[in-house]
């Protein structure tokens, strides 16, 4: 099985920084336990709090897809309801 990388760009609404950064910092350490989950692992901006990026490798995209499926992120999805101006995913693959 080939190993998939996950790029998202997260740009939350302004008056609602804390919030969704409240909401990504709760799936880091249940997210990191999941089979298949190399690393995944979240950054925010310098110059724009606004915008967080998750970074993340799956040992398969079946790992993966399970891991969207899984009740921490529908709680998530729920609790930022409204909050998340954009959302923009990549999945990519290592080349080099």
């Amino acid at each position: 099985m080939a190993k998939l990388t996950i790029v998202a760009n997260i740009k939350a609404n302004p008056d609602k920084i804390d919030l969704v950064k409240a909401e990504l910092l709760k799936l880091i350490d249940i997210t990191r336990s999941e089979e298949g989950c190399i690393n995944y692992d979240l950054h925010q901006d310098n110059e724009n709090p606004a915008h967080f990026l998750f970074y993340e490798n799956w040992e398969s995209r079946e790992l993966w897809q399970t891991h969207m499926g899984a009740p921490h992120l529908a709680a998530y999805m729920e609790a930022t309801d409204g909050a998340v101006e954009e959302f923009k995913l990549s999945e990519m693959s290592i080349i080099g």
